[in-house]
């Protein structure tokens, strides 16, 4: 647990856990769900202050949040870059419009770039068949893209960040 944000970190919880009955294992999914609402991920000081309100073992705790694909173990980026791999953007080559954009922003599907500025994930269908191949981000609906328009999709959400409005690195676009 971070030394400087511990106490308010424990004190956060507790207000959680006030909710919830001490040593009801039952409790633990809707615990886990409350903390990443608050945090957007499961931080290892709030699986273990959980472990210990519910009298489970960490490694249960863990084995429970790795299990359902709703948590998250690590922060996402600020921009959430979803790539459809569903069978009209497969057909229409999304392949290679994920692999674009690993390439310009040096990650893989799954990791978020160390500025935090973006995560990429694929996703089995967007809903958006009739202008396959889709990517979004965030909100934003990006439809019969090609490899050709990354660049310029990428550099919209890399000029300005949404948390202070000041300009941000280009992402390599070479």
């Amino acid at each position: 647990m971070n030394i400087k944000n511990g106490y308010f970190e424990k004190k956060m919880h507790e207000h959680i856990f006030k909710n919830y009955e001490a040593k009801d294992k039952s409790s633990l999914i809707p615990l886990l769900q409350d903390i990443q609402s608050i945090y957007g991920y499961l931080p290892e000081a709030a699986l273990q202050d959980i472990s210990d309100f519910v009298d489970m073992p960490l490694s249960r705790i863990y084995g429970v949040a790795t299990f359902y694909n709703q948590f998250r173990l690590t922060p996402l980026g600020e921009n959430i870059i979803r790539v459809c791999r569903g069978t009209a953007c497969h057909v229409k080559n999304s392949s290679n419009i994920l692999f674009a954009i690993e390439t310009a922003l040096n990650i893989k599907a799954g990791e978020t770039t160390r500025d935090k500025k973006f995560t990429i994930e694929i996703v089995n269908c967007i809903g958006a068949c009739s202008i396959a191949p889709v990517v979004t981000v965030n909100e934003d609906y990006y439809g019969r893209i090609s490899v050709k328009d990354i660049p310029n999709i990428l550099k919209k959400y890399s000029k300005v960040s949404k948390k202070d409005n000041l300009p941000q690195p280009e992402v390599n676009l070479a």
